[in-house]
């Protein structure tokens, strides 16, 4: 695990207006990835699908354990407000497994991977997103379940700060609190704010990303309490994406809620790979609610020159921008539910 190596350098902007230095990244060409569904706000295990790399959780599981097991178990995992991935990359030779965010309740991630019959021992890394709690609600009890003395977690300072969200009358409500690195011991904390390579360098975390589109103004009604005041925090600073390099296919590009704005992320993630072609996009799009939802059309006309093979919408995306994704990528779009298996491979097999 480290930091960006030296390469051909670029100048970006920072939020502050600071300009950086940032190295394009060695990032490496993976094989295969297989990404799979354990926390989302639906679940729909009867829809088909035409995509042949996407496949629901009957599907999946009783090829990978046996019509036996697909009989014997039959509790399904369930859907809740939040989010997390299982993701697992694989090299010429070797083979790493991220878990992305861990859902908002305390135990609906550790219950959604035994459901589906997967091992959280097998965690490499946990990467989060960024510091709301619909994403580390389950962080402890995943912890615990993969056991690993040696497990580091890829978070930002920011996220540790006590968070709340005020609504259109000026109420605060205040967030769930981040876990202390007493709570998650023995894990190691890692906070980063540029890009951070992982699973040797087959897995880029974004680290901050820049804001440059006109239209992703990130979350206007986050607050951040500072000494004992709340202060207004729309950048939301500590969201970050996974990237990975699909070789002979391009860039996947994973996002939690995309505060940053998901045209933001892809950019930046097409900035510090120096890889224009994006393959696939998953993740949160933050695209539902009023304020947001004026941010859908911009966000389409830009996925069309983004022009991505797989757009996979999750959580906050809402349906009114799931539809009119649905509408103008009838081959490109899936619905995700829970329990839904992405296999990504580089050949064309």
């Amino acid at each position: 695990m480290r930091r960006v190596p030296h390469n051909h350098s670029l100048q970006r902007t920072s939020l502050a207006g600071v300009a950086l230095e940032i190295k394009n990244l060695l990032l490496k060409e993976a094989t295969k990835i297989e990404i799979i569904s354990l926390v989302d706000n639906s679940i729909d295990f009867l829809s088909s699908t035409p995509r042949r790399e996407v496949q629901p959780l009957r599907q999946w599981t009783r090829e990978r354990f046996g019509e036996e097991w697909s009989q014997t178990h039959t509790v399904l995992p369930i859907a809740e407000h939040g989010f997390s991935m299982f993701v697992r990359v694989f090299g010429e030779n070797s083979t790493c497994s991220i878990l992305f965010d861990t859902g908002v309740s305390s135990d609906g991630v550790v219950m959604n991977a035994q459901r589906m019959g997967l091992d959280l021992s097998e965690t490499d890394y946990v990467v989060l997103s960024h510091g709301h709690y619909d994403h580390f609600g389950g962080l402890q009890n995943a912890v615990k379940a993969i056991g690993k003395p040696e497990l580091t977690i890829i978070a930002h300072e920011d996220m540790f700060k006590i968070r709340g969200t005020a609504n259109s009358h000026g109420a605060l409500r205040q967030h769930p609190q981040f876990p202390t690195p007493t709570q998650v011991h023995p894990a190691k904390i890692v906070n980063t704010k540029q890009p951070y390579l992982i699973a040797n360098d087959f897995v880029c975390v974004t680290g901050e990303i820049p804001r440059e589109s006109a239209f992703e103004k990130g979350f206007p009604q986050n607050k951040l309490l500072t000494g004992s005041t709340w202060q207004p925090d729309p950048c939301v600073l500590d969201d970050r994406a996974l990237v990975v390099n699909l070789k002979n296919k391009g860039l996947v590009v994973i996002s939690g809620c995309a505060h940053a704005g998901i045209i933001n992320t892809v950019r930046y993630a097409q900035q510090i790979t120096g890889t224009a072609r994006i393959y696939a996009v998953l993740g949160g799009f933050h695209l539902a609610g009023k304020e947001y939802e004026n941010r859908i059309q911009p966000t389409l006309e830009e996925l069309k020159k983004i022009n991505p093979n797989l757009i996979v919408p999750c959580h906050c995306t809402g349906w009114r921008a799931n539809h009119a994704l649905a509408k103008e990528f009838p081959d490109a779009f899936v619905n995700n539910s829970v329990g839904n298996r992405y296999q990504l491979k580089s050949s064309k097999d």
